[in-house]
């Protein structure tokens, strides 16, 4: 599989993914462990510096939904140029959460801080600075069965 299908079938797998997290944080959401998510902060941050007008409560939440599923594509597209190899489906989901909790820590520990977005996770005081290190690692495994399950799809 060459680098454009491993990214494009990489991006499919991160919308897949998206959906999964979008669960999983919903079902957090009801047990009380409600936190804001990057794509809120980073609509937040863009308010802050005029970056997007007046928007509606609507509109808020279509450029938060838009900000979401694009990182998750994007991240999908990133994953799937570096997953050149194929295994077993516990081996994609354990390399999938890997490579989760590696973006996890590549964007929480440098660009979102540094754009002003989050601060970093080392300085927050709170157990829930774990949350997203989870949601992560499953987003990851998500990816790595829904990558597998398109790879294979394409061989047959």
């Amino acid at each position: 599989m060459d680098a454009k299908e491993r990214a494009s079938k990489g991006a499919l797998a991160g919308l897949a993914a998206t959906v999964v997290l979008t669960g999983l944080r919903q079902a957090w959401s009801k047990m009380g462990l409600v936190f804001e998510t990057a794509p809120m902060q980073a609509v937040d941050r863009a308010e802050e510096l005029g970056l997007v007008g007046d928007l509606s409560p609507v509109g808020r939440g279509v450029l938060i939904g838009f900000a979401h599923f694009a990182y998750g594509a994007g991240t999908g597209a990133a994953f799937g140029l570096l997953r050149r190899e194929r295994g077993k489906p516990t081996e994609e989901a354990a390399v999938g959460s890997a490579l989760g909790v590696l973006a996890w820590g590549a964007g929480w520990s440098s660009w979102l801080p540094l754009t002003g977005v989050h601060k970093a996770p080392w300085t927050q005081k709170t157990p829930k600075v774990l949350l997203p290190v989870v949601d992560h690692a499953v987003f990851g495994a998500a990816w790595g069965l829904v990558n597998l399950m398109l790879s294979r799809r394409g061989q047959a």
